[in-house]
């Protein structure tokens, strides 16, 4: 039996995953671990080295020089990719657009799932992603399966671009890409998105952040002492 606490948040893009995944650790004091951060890094490192995914010599070769870690600023996870600051690079859309082959690469998956376990080992942790509850926390005690209603998601993440200086992309092409995204997640041999038989549902369309934090706060409640919280 796992004494550390796991959190594991799953669900589409664009959900809000993260968002409630940083608010729920910052109340409950655990430590957060965007898993998604981790796989846009490592598209980024392809994207700038021109890493042939297809190739698995180079794919191999590629990981054995990335270096990814996380530190915390102003309550925010920020992570790092061999000593540099790229949490806002990764949310680009070049990055968007070839995470969902980069992060589907068998030998990807395993050294970030590697990465991730040891992460949760023995601190108590919140991890958001696609497959923490079904692959890398199987035994997590409290999962979540978010979803929401895809033009709802769509407009979530144009507004976001918009808000760091992305005019440029449309609601359009965002919905677009959110929908290959999504089809790649779900058909993807590798640890494919999927709802664990024991996660519990959390559809955000009409919910707002404070209402997805108090009900995830209620479902995680029993498995901690009552001082923690």
């Amino acid at each position: 039996m796992r004494k550390n606490i796991i959190v594991a948040i799953d669900g589409y893009s664009s959900c809000g995953k993260s968002t409630l995944a940083k608010a729920l650790a910052k109340r409950l004091a655990f430590i957060y671990i965007d898993s998604g951060a981790m796989y846009r890094a490592i598209t980024l490192y392809f994207i700038r080295n021109n890493v042939d995914i297809n190739t698995e010599a180079a794919v191999r070769d590629a990981l054995n020089h990335i270096e990814l870690n996380f530190h915390s600023r102003d309550y925010e996870s920020h992570i790092l990719l061999n000593g540099e600051e790229v949490s806002e690079e990764i949310r680009k859309m070049l990055v968007s657009e070839n995470v969902s082959e980069v992060s589907a690469n068998k030998l990807v998956r395993h050294d970030m799932v590697k990465q991730q376990q040891r992460m949760g080992k023995s601190k108590n942790i919140v991890m958001d992603g696609r497959d923490i509850g079904t692959a890398v926390f199987v035994d997590a005690q409290i999962k979540f399966f978010m979803t929401a209603d895809p033009k709802i998601r769509a407009e979530r993440r144009h507004k976001e671009l918009v808000s760091k200086g992305d005019t440029a992309t449309t609601l359009e092409e965002v919905f677009e890409n959110l929908a290959h995204r999504d089809y790649a997640d779900t058909t993807r041999k590798e640890s494919p998105l999927t709802r664990a038989e024991d996660a519990i549902i959390l559809d955000n369309t009409d919910l707002s952040q404070e209402e997805q934090l108090n009900f995830a706060l209620k479902m995680v409640k029993p498995f901690l002492d009552s001082s923690s919280i």
